[in-house]
């Protein structure tokens, strides 16, 4: 085959591959927001039906208002309650948390790795008498993507270090 055949073949393609890449591009741009789909995952070896929830099932549920101070700056976060939400993944709640229950502990899990603990007693009326709220917006607005979408509210914490930002998971777990 002459060299200019050869020469023409390579360069036909390269300009083909080249005219597809725009393309690749559009497809990869869709993917990504797709994935970018606000939700948190709640599940774990001590759930029974794990859930999957959007914003819109969120806005949903029934609401609750936290209004707390972080390092100095006081404000109000509005969400669900976490011990609403582990309740609809079929977690035990009240009376329910005794004996074997009270080994039950919920990790919360953000998007940069941090992780976060709390007992499930923690969480319930009768064992706390604040809320610990999966929080969606903050001083009315949804949160920027350093705080959320999500974020843990523990109003009762003399530090706010378990008010975990950027929320992906929430996972009941049953301590050994």
């Amino acid at each position: 085959m002459p060299a200019a055949k050869v020469i023409a073949k390579i360069a036909f393609a390269a300009v083909l591959i080249l005219s597809l890449a725009p393309f690749a591009n559009i497809q990869a741009k869709e993917a990504s927001v797709v994935a970018a789909v606000p939700s948190v995952q709640i599940g774990g070896d001590a759930i029974a039906a794990p859930l999957h929830l959007s914003m819109a099932d969120l806005a949903s549920m029934p609401r609750s208002k936290v209004t707390a101070s972080e390092h100095g700056t006081q404000g109000t976060w509005e969400g669900v309650s976490l011990i609403e939400l582990l309740h609809r993944a079929g977690a035990p709640v009240g009376e329910a948390i005794r004996g074997k229950n009270l080994a039950l502990y919920v990790r919360i899990s953000a998007a940069d790795g941090y992780r976060a603990v709390f007992a499930l007693a923690e969480l319930d009326a009768q064992f706390r008498s604040d809320q610990v709220i999966l929080a969606d917006s903050h001083d009315g607005k949804s949160m920027d993507a350093k705080e959320g979408p999500f974020r843990i509210i523990a109003s009762g914490d003399q530090r706010p270090a378990r008010w975990v930002r950027q929320v992906t998971a929430i996972d009941l777990l049953r301590a050994p």
